[in-house]
């Protein structure tokens, strides 16, 4: 059976690893999108090794082979992790009114693709859809009888999306004030433990203490009840877990190569808008640690109540 070429353009982020990056390109060039947008970070100050990493990552430009318009984005100083990614949508999204993108370790499956382009067309115009994701975290489990469920959960490893919602990105969150947060957090989650994960992220985010872009992307759909849809087969998997990534450096992680499914053909469609919040807290109890700070509470609890008996 001949790989599906997709008709949407492509947002491939890059920065010093070039194996995994190759590896990628290669999925990309099977898909042939008519349109390829390479943003790539500058090498860090001090790290005299990673300027060529880098050179070489972006030299996967000169393996495109089939008929597409290519256009840049190499950074010459280095922008971190917040600014590198959302520097590089932005610029996207200013050229496209909607499109896939990929980072360096974030290996799609060919059907990743043709779910994509299936769904960019369907909810192109249907501003309850906030981003289609790639990624299945639920361990087999699917979430109703189609291809996909809804979440409220953004997912970031390969995904698509519309101008239309990027337009509300804001990596500073400005229009967000910390002491309306909680309150509008507890709207959403009932459990206080993810409350307070995610009013410390805000808080963090706010201060520069993390230097990400995707947890504002997050929040900002929590706060415009935007609707993500996840397919019931995982259609990508990271094979970035190690030590020299940014965040993911654990290879024993278990959402570290969680392999692809094969996408059913021809995709169906739910006919309710509802996220599923039972698969939602599924993926944010594991993220979080909630199951295991709760049994941390309920035996600092405990004990708490035989010393105050003893005494």
């Amino acid at each position: 059976m001949s790989a599906y070429h997709t008709s949407s353009p492509v947002l491939f982020i890059v920065f010093n690893r070039p194996d995994t990056t190759k590896l990628v390109f290669e999925k990309i060039r099977e898909a042939k999108p008519p349109r390829l947008y390479i943003a790539a970070d500058a090498a860090r100050p001090g790290r005299p090794d990673e300027r060529r990493l880098c050179d070489e990552a972006r030299s996967i430009i000169h393996g495109v082979d089939w008929p597409c318009q290519v256009e840049t984005l190499f950074q010459e100083d280095n922008l971190g992790c917040k600014y590198g990614v959302s520097t590089a949508i932005t610029w996207f999204f200013c050229k496209e009114e909607e499109g896939i993108i990929l980072e360096d370790d974030c290996l799609p499956s060919n059907d990743f693709f043709r779910f994509c382009d299936t769904l960019l067309i369907k909810y192109r115009y249907d501003t309850r859809i906030s981003q289609i994701a790639g990624c299945n975290f639920q361990q087999g489990k699917r979430r109703g009888n189609k291809s996909y469920y809804f979440s409220s959960n953004i997912e970031v490893w390969g995904w698509a999306s519309w101008k239309r919602v990027w337009n509300d990105y804001d990596p500073e969150l400005k229009r967000f004030a910390e002491e309306e947060v909680r309150e509008q957090l507890s709207k959403l989650f009932d459990e206080k433990l993810l409350v307070e994960s995610f009013t410390q992220l805000f808080r963090d985010l706010k201060n520069n203490k993390i230097d990400t872009w995707d947890y504002q992307f997050k929040l900002i759909n929590f706060f415009n009840n935007g609707l993500c849809i996840i397919p019931n087969a995982n259609l990508i998997t990271n094979i970035g877990f190690r030590s020299d990534a940014t965040h993911t450096v654990s290879a024993d992680d278990p959402y570290s190569n969680i392999p692809t499914e094969a996408l059913s053909d021809p995709i169906t469609h739910p006919i309710y808008f509802t996220p599923e919040k039972e698969a939602d807290l599924f993926t944010l109890y594991k993220d979080f640690h909630i199951n295991e700070r709760k049994l941390k509470e309920r035996k600092f609890k405990n004990l708490l109540k035989k010393f105050l008996k003893l005494s």
